[in-house]
Protein backbone atom coordinates (compact mmCIF):
# COMPACT_ATOMS: atom_id res chain seq x y z
CA UNK A 1 0.00 0.00 0.00
CA UNK A 2 1.04 3.57 -1.41
CA UNK A 3 0.48 6.06 1.50
CA UNK A 4 0.87 9.71 1.16
CA UNK A 5 1.45 11.74 3.95
CA UNK A 6 0.69 15.38 4.14
CA UNK A 7 2.02 18.26 6.87
CA UNK A 8 -0.45 20.90 7.19
CA UNK A 9 -0.96 24.37 8.73
CA UNK A 10 -3.85 26.84 7.69
CA UNK A 11 -3.70 25.77 4.14
CA UNK A 12 -7.31 25.35 3.79
CA UNK A 13 -6.86 27.47 0.15
CA UNK A 14 -4.46 25.05 -1.43
CA UNK A 15 -5.20 21.49 0.64
CA UNK A 16 -7.71 20.28 -1.36
CA UNK A 17 -6.29 20.81 -4.47
CA UNK A 18 -3.36 18.76 -3.28
CA UNK A 19 -5.50 16.31 -1.77
CA UNK A 20 -6.93 15.50 -5.15
CA UNK A 21 -3.99 15.90 -7.08
CA UNK A 22 -2.15 13.20 -5.07
CA UNK A 23 -4.88 10.73 -4.45
CA UNK A 24 -4.85 9.70 -8.28
CA UNK A 25 -1.31 8.36 -7.18
CA UNK A 26 -1.53 6.72 -4.01
CA UNK A 27 -4.00 4.07 -2.01
CA UNK A 28 -4.64 6.58 0.89
CA UNK A 29 -3.85 9.96 1.67
CA UNK A 30 -2.80 10.84 5.23
CA UNK A 31 -3.23 14.48 6.64
CA UNK A 32 -1.28 15.73 9.99
CA UNK A 33 -3.26 19.08 10.57
CA UNK A 34 -0.45 20.39 13.01
CA UNK A 35 -2.76 22.74 14.66
CA UNK A 36 -4.57 25.22 12.04
CA UNK A 37 -6.66 27.27 12.98
CA UNK A 38 -8.55 27.30 9.60
CA UNK A 39 -10.68 24.70 7.79
CA UNK A 40 -7.56 21.97 6.68
CA UNK A 41 -9.32 19.20 8.69
CA UNK A 42 -12.31 19.19 7.71
CA UNK A 43 -11.34 19.70 3.90
CA UNK A 44 -9.22 16.84 4.13
CA UNK A 45 -12.14 14.57 6.40
CA UNK A 46 -14.42 15.84 3.69
CA UNK A 47 -12.35 14.11 0.54
CA UNK A 48 -11.58 10.91 2.10
CA UNK A 49 -8.18 11.46 3.64
CA UNK A 50 -7.50 10.24 7.28
CA UNK A 51 -6.60 13.29 9.60
CA UNK A 52 -3.90 13.50 12.16
CA UNK A 53 -4.94 16.54 14.60
CA UNK A 54 -2.65 18.04 16.28
CA UNK A 55 -4.54 20.57 19.16
CA UNK A 56 -1.72 22.71 18.59
CA UNK A 57 1.02 24.38 16.29
CA UNK A 58 3.66 21.47 17.14
CA UNK A 59 6.04 22.44 13.92
CA UNK A 60 6.99 20.84 10.62
CA UNK A 61 9.21 18.26 12.46
CA UNK A 62 6.42 16.71 14.65
CA UNK A 63 4.18 16.70 12.04
CA UNK A 64 6.55 14.33 9.91
CA UNK A 65 6.65 11.95 12.92
CA UNK A 66 3.37 11.76 12.81
CA UNK A 67 3.36 10.92 9.53
CA UNK A 68 5.37 8.24 10.21
CA UNK A 69 3.72 6.49 13.19
CA UNK A 70 0.63 6.37 10.95
CA UNK A 71 2.15 4.94 8.41
CA UNK A 72 3.81 2.37 10.33
CA UNK A 73 0.23 1.74 11.79
CA UNK A 74 -1.47 1.44 8.44
CA UNK A 75 1.03 -1.25 7.46
CA UNK A 76 2.35 0.87 4.43
CA UNK A 77 4.64 -0.57 1.87
CA UNK A 78 5.60 3.38 0.76
CA UNK A 79 5.40 6.52 2.20
CA UNK A 80 5.48 9.58 0.07
CA UNK A 81 5.27 13.16 2.18
CA UNK A 82 4.50 16.14 -0.06
CA UNK A 83 4.05 19.78 1.19
CA UNK A 84 0.39 21.30 1.24
CA UNK A 85 0.70 24.60 -0.33
CA UNK A 86 0.63 23.30 -3.51
CA UNK A 87 4.33 23.61 -4.34
CA UNK A 88 5.23 20.38 -5.48
CA UNK A 89 3.75 18.84 -8.75
CA UNK A 90 2.14 15.75 -7.94
CA UNK A 91 2.37 14.88 -12.07
CA UNK A 92 6.09 13.82 -10.37
CA UNK A 93 5.14 11.11 -7.70
CA UNK A 94 5.15 8.20 -10.28
CA UNK A 95 9.04 9.71 -10.98
CA UNK A 96 9.60 9.66 -7.50
CA UNK A 97 8.52 6.44 -6.85
CA UNK A 98 9.50 4.57 -9.58
CA UNK A 99 13.61 3.92 -8.01
CA UNK A 100 11.98 1.86 -4.81
CA UNK A 101 9.73 0.43 -6.67
CA UNK A 102 12.71 -1.02 -8.68
CA UNK A 103 14.57 -1.52 -5.42
CA UNK A 104 17.48 0.92 -6.50
CA UNK A 105 16.82 3.03 -3.25
CA UNK A 106 15.19 3.16 -0.06
CA UNK A 107 14.38 7.08 -0.13
CA UNK A 108 14.30 8.86 -2.92
CA UNK A 109 14.09 13.20 -2.50
CA UNK A 110 13.00 15.49 -5.17
CA UNK A 111 16.16 17.96 -6.27
CA UNK A 112 14.91 21.58 -7.33
CA UNK A 113 18.40 22.17 -8.61
CA UNK A 114 18.77 19.04 -11.28
CA UNK A 115 16.18 21.00 -13.07
CA UNK A 116 17.84 24.33 -15.38
CA UNK A 117 15.36 26.76 -13.54
CA UNK A 118 13.29 26.03 -10.62
CA UNK A 119 11.96 29.83 -10.19
CA UNK A 120 13.56 29.65 -6.52
CA UNK A 121 14.52 32.85 -5.07
CA UNK A 122 17.85 33.54 -4.68
CA UNK A 123 18.46 34.12 -0.89
CA UNK A 124 16.47 30.46 -0.12
CA UNK A 125 18.41 28.99 -2.91
CA UNK A 126 22.10 29.73 -1.49
CA UNK A 127 20.18 28.57 2.09
CA UNK A 128 19.37 25.33 0.97
CA UNK A 129 22.75 24.73 -0.77
CA UNK A 130 25.04 25.99 2.38
CA UNK A 131 22.48 23.19 4.34
CA UNK A 132 22.50 20.59 2.01
CA UNK A 133 26.17 20.60 2.30
CA UNK A 134 26.80 20.62 5.62
CA UNK A 135 24.57 17.76 5.50
CA UNK A 136 26.22 16.24 3.30
CA UNK A 137 29.80 16.93 4.97
CA UNK A 138 28.50 15.10 8.15
CA UNK A 139 29.29 11.50 8.82
CA UNK A 140 28.79 9.23 5.86
CA UNK A 141 29.22 11.98 2.98
CA UNK A 142 27.21 12.15 0.59
CA UNK A 143 26.57 14.09 -2.98
CA UNK A 144 22.88 15.59 -2.93
CA UNK A 145 22.11 18.69 -4.40
CA UNK A 146 18.50 19.27 -2.38
CA UNK A 147 18.47 18.07 1.46
CA UNK A 148 15.73 20.49 2.18
CA UNK A 149 12.71 19.35 -0.03
CA UNK A 150 9.67 18.16 1.29
CA UNK A 151 8.86 15.71 -1.85
CA UNK A 152 10.22 12.45 -0.74
CA UNK A 153 9.20 9.04 -0.85
CA UNK A 154 10.39 6.63 1.64
CA UNK A 155 9.95 2.18 1.34
CA UNK A 156 9.07 0.33 3.77
CA UNK A 157 12.39 -0.46 5.46
CA UNK A 158 12.80 3.59 5.89
CA UNK A 159 9.31 3.42 7.54
CA UNK A 160 10.03 0.99 10.14
CA UNK A 161 13.77 1.59 11.16
CA UNK A 162 14.06 5.78 11.05
CA UNK A 163 13.40 7.51 14.00
CA UNK A 164 13.47 11.16 14.85
CA UNK A 165 13.65 14.04 17.40
CA UNK A 166 13.84 17.08 15.65
CA UNK A 167 10.39 19.10 15.58
CA UNK A 168 10.89 21.60 13.77
CA UNK A 169 12.43 22.25 10.49
CA UNK A 170 15.39 20.48 11.02
CA UNK A 171 13.93 17.17 10.64
CA UNK A 172 15.11 17.79 6.92
CA UNK A 173 18.32 17.02 7.76
CA UNK A 174 18.04 14.50 10.69
CA UNK A 175 16.33 12.10 7.93
CA UNK A 176 19.26 12.20 5.74
CA UNK A 177 21.65 11.80 8.62
CA UNK A 178 19.84 9.04 10.19
CA UNK A 179 19.42 7.36 7.22
CA UNK A 180 22.78 7.41 6.23
CA UNK A 181 23.16 5.69 9.77
CA UNK A 182 21.30 2.95 8.88
CA UNK A 183 23.00 2.47 5.61
CA UNK A 184 19.90 3.19 3.68
CA UNK A 185 20.07 4.11 0.06
CA UNK A 186 19.14 7.73 -0.98
CA UNK A 187 18.24 9.14 -4.56
CA UNK A 188 17.58 11.78 -6.09
CA UNK A 189 15.26 13.03 -8.82
CA UNK A 190 14.60 16.27 -10.36
CA UNK A 191 11.40 17.60 -9.76
CA UNK A 192 9.65 21.05 -10.59
CA UNK A 193 8.61 23.78 -7.84
CA UNK A 194 5.80 26.54 -8.06
CA UNK A 195 6.23 29.65 -6.73
CA UNK A 196 4.90 32.06 -8.09
CA UNK A 197 1.97 33.93 -6.07
CA UNK A 198 2.90 31.21 -3.74
CA UNK A 199 4.63 31.85 0.04
CA UNK A 200 6.64 29.12 0.49
CA UNK A 201 6.89 28.49 3.98
CA UNK A 202 5.20 29.93 6.84
CA UNK A 203 8.69 30.36 8.70
CA UNK A 204 11.24 33.34 8.54
CA UNK A 205 13.96 31.98 6.32
CA UNK A 206 16.56 33.24 8.68
CA UNK A 207 14.70 31.24 11.50
CA UNK A 208 14.19 28.28 9.40
CA UNK A 209 18.09 28.21 8.25
CA UNK A 210 18.97 28.67 11.92
CA UNK A 211 16.91 25.83 13.56
CA UNK A 212 18.07 23.37 10.66
CA UNK A 213 21.89 24.48 11.13
CA UNK A 214 21.36 23.63 14.79
CA UNK A 215 19.86 20.75 13.98
CA UNK A 216 23.41 19.72 11.18
CA UNK A 217 25.50 20.71 14.38
CA UNK A 218 23.50 18.78 17.20
CA UNK A 219 23.71 15.74 15.01
CA UNK A 220 27.31 15.98 14.01
CA UNK A 221 28.40 16.52 17.55
CA UNK A 222 26.25 13.85 19.15
CA UNK A 223 27.74 11.08 16.23
CA UNK A 224 31.57 12.28 17.53
CA UNK A 225 31.37 13.90 21.04
CA UNK A 226 35.28 13.35 22.29
CA UNK A 227 36.53 14.93 19.13
CA UNK A 228 33.70 17.54 18.70
CA UNK A 229 34.08 18.53 22.58
CA UNK A 230 36.24 16.53 23.98
CA UNK A 231 39.42 17.34 22.37
CA UNK A 232 38.07 21.49 22.54
CA UNK A 233 37.45 21.05 26.58
CA UNK A 234 41.07 19.51 26.92
CA UNK A 235 42.12 22.94 25.19
CA UNK A 236 40.01 24.91 27.17
CA UNK A 237 41.87 23.14 30.42
CA UNK A 238 45.41 24.29 29.11
CA UNK A 239 44.68 27.33 28.83
CA UNK A 240 43.09 28.17 31.52
CA UNK A 241 45.91 25.96 32.99
CA UNK A 242 47.94 28.46 31.28
CA UNK A 243 46.70 31.27 32.99
CA UNK A 244 46.62 30.00 35.77
CA UNK A 245 49.98 29.38 36.17
CA UNK A 246 50.71 33.10 35.08
CA UNK A 247 48.72 34.37 37.83
CA UNK A 248 51.07 32.30 40.47
CA UNK A 249 53.95 33.12 38.56
CA UNK A 250 53.01 37.14 38.91
CA UNK A 251 51.85 36.38 42.82
CA UNK A 252 55.45 35.04 43.43
CA UNK A 253 57.09 38.33 41.64
CA UNK A 254 54.51 41.25 42.75
CA UNK A 255 53.14 39.57 45.40
CA UNK A 256 49.29 40.43 44.11
CA UNK A 257 46.50 38.72 42.13
CA UNK A 258 45.85 40.22 38.31
CA UNK A 259 42.18 40.26 38.37
CA UNK A 260 41.93 39.99 34.49
CA UNK A 261 44.42 37.18 34.20
CA UNK A 262 42.65 34.95 37.38
CA UNK A 263 39.49 35.50 35.70
CA UNK A 264 40.63 34.11 32.33
CA UNK A 265 41.82 31.01 34.36
CA UNK A 266 38.37 30.35 36.02
CA UNK A 267 36.79 31.35 32.64
CA UNK A 268 38.44 28.85 30.45
CA UNK A 269 38.65 26.06 33.63
CA UNK A 270 35.19 26.26 34.35
CA UNK A 271 34.73 26.01 30.35
CA UNK A 272 36.65 23.00 30.21
CA UNK A 273 34.83 21.06 32.38
CA UNK A 274 31.64 21.62 31.65
CA UNK A 275 32.76 20.85 27.74
CA UNK A 276 34.93 17.17 29.10
CA UNK A 277 32.26 16.22 30.87
CA UNK A 278 29.79 17.13 28.20
CA UNK A 279 31.60 15.09 25.64
CA UNK A 280 31.93 12.17 28.01
CA UNK A 281 28.18 11.88 29.30
CA UNK A 282 27.01 11.64 25.63
CA UNK A 283 29.70 9.32 24.62
CA UNK A 284 28.51 6.70 27.09
CA UNK A 285 25.45 7.56 25.86
CA UNK A 286 26.20 6.66 22.32
CA UNK A 287 28.10 3.72 23.32
CA UNK A 288 24.65 2.37 25.84
CA UNK A 289 22.48 3.10 23.23
CA UNK A 290 24.76 1.27 20.09
CA UNK A 291 24.82 -1.59 22.66
CA UNK A 292 21.39 -1.68 22.96
CA UNK A 293 20.45 -1.62 19.61
CA UNK A 294 22.76 -4.42 18.67
CA UNK A 295 20.95 -6.67 21.44
CA UNK A 296 17.45 -6.20 19.54
CA UNK A 297 19.18 -7.22 16.35
CA UNK A 298 20.40 -10.14 18.02
CA UNK A 299 17.80 -10.73 19.48
CA UNK A 300 15.52 -10.55 16.80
Amino acid sequence: MIVAGIPAYNEEKTIAKVILLVQKHVDKVVVCDDGSEDLTQDIARRLGAVVVRHEKNMGYGAAIQALFRKAKELDADLLLTIDADGQHDAEEIPRLLQPILENKADIVIGSRFLKPKNGMPAYRRFGVKVLTKMTNGSKGGGSLTDGQCGLRAYNKQAIECLDFNESGMGISAEIIMTARNHDLRIAEVPVNVHYHNLETSTHNPLRHGLGVLSTIIRLVVEERPLFYLGLPGVVFLMVGASFGLWTAQLYAIEHRIVTNVFLVAIVFVVLGVFTTFTAITLYAVLRVTQKLKTNRTDNA
